[in-house]
C-alpha cells in the first residue's frame, strides 16, 4: 500500500487521485464539523464551493428539511442557519436534516476529489475509525490537506500523520511518500501536546484571535466523532448509510 500526502489540493494532479482512496482533511474546521453533524444524526451533507451554489440548491428542498451552513474566512455567512463551528451541529439542530455546506477551504478540497475511487472525510475526531477503514481497503491512499487560502497548513498535515501512524501498525510494510514520512514523524513527536505544536501556526492563531478556542479544542480531540464519513455522488453520509 502506497501512502502519499499532498499539502494542498492544488499540489495533486488529477492522475494522482484517480482510482485511489482519497482522504480529505480540514481539521480546523470543515471535516471536523461534517463528522460532528454525521454523528449527531443529520440525513446527509452536500458540499458546495460557492455561496450562490448553496442558495440555488436550497430551492429544491422543502422548508424545514434543510439547513444552510458554512463560513467565509472563519466568519458565518449572513442568512445561513449555521456557521462552521462543530459545536453548533448538535442533534437538536441537525437530526434528519440535509445540510447544504460551503466553506473557504474544506468543501473546495472535497469537490477536488471527484475522480477518486472513494473519498473519506477525516479529522483528529475520527482518526481511529478512518485508519481502520483505510487498512481494510488495502488500496493506495492519498491524503489531501485542505490548507489555508491555498497555502500549507500544519494542522491538516499532522492529522494525516496521525492516521499514517496508526496505519503503520495495521498494514504490512506501507510505502510512504516524503511528506507522509514527515507528517507521521511530526505527529509521533507531538501526539502528547498538539496544541503546543500548532499554537504558532497561521490558522490556529487566526481562530484563537476570533475567540474560537473551544472549536479548536473539539477539533483536536481524538475520536470525538468515531464514524467514517464518505463523499459519493455529490453527497456525504456515514459509510453504512450508503446503499451498496
Amino acid at each position: 500500500m502506497k501512502l502519499n500526502v499532498y499539502a494542498t489540493p492544488d499540489c495533486a494532479a488529477d492522475k494522482d487521485l484517480k482510482d485511489k482512496i482519497v482522504v480529505v482533511i480540514d481539521v480546523l474546521r470543515a471535516t471536523s464539523t461534517i463528522l460532528a453533524a454525521l454523528i449527531n444524526g443529520c440525513k446527509e451533507i452536500i458540499p458546495a464551493v460557492e455561496i450562490e451554489e448553496v442558495i440555488n440548491m436550497s430551492k429544491n428542498y422543502e422548508k424545514d428539511s434543510f439547513l444552510l451552513c458554512g463560513e467565509r474566512n472563519i466568519q458565518g455567512i449572513d442568512g445561513f442557519h449555521l456557521s462552521n463551528s462543530p459545536l453548533e451541529y448538535t442533534a437538536e439542530q441537525v437530526a434528519d436534516k440535509t445540510l447544504l455546506l460551503t466553506t473557504t477551504n474544506g468543501t473546495r478540497a472535497i469537490k477536488r476529489a471527484v475522480d477518486a475511487k472513494e473519498v473519506i472525510l477525516c479529522s483528529m475526531t475520527n482518526v481511529d475509525a478512518a485508519a481502520e477503514h483505510i487498512a481494510a481497503q488495502q488500496e493506495d491512499t492519498v491524503f489531501i490537506c485542505a490548507g489555508t487560502d491555498g497555502q500549507f497548513s500544519m494542522d491538516d498535515v499532522v492529522t494525516a500523520g496521525a492516521v499514517i501512524n496508526r496505519l503503520k501498525n495495521k498494514v504490512e510494510n506501507p510505502s510512504l511518500g516524503d511528506l507522509a514520512v514527515v507528517a507521521e514523524a511530526m505527529y509521533r513527536a507531538n501526539a502528547h501536546d498538539l496544541h503546543t505544536l500548532l499554537k504558532d501556526s497561521l490558522h490556529y492563531k487566526r481562530m484563537m484571535e476570533a475567540g474560537l478556542e473551544e472549536d479548536i479544542r473539539y477539533c483536536l480531540t481524538l475520536n470525538a466523532a468515531p464514524v467514517v464519513g464518505i463523499f459519493r455522488d455529490g453527497v456525504i453520509k456515514i459509510r453504512d448509510k450508503f446503499q451498496n
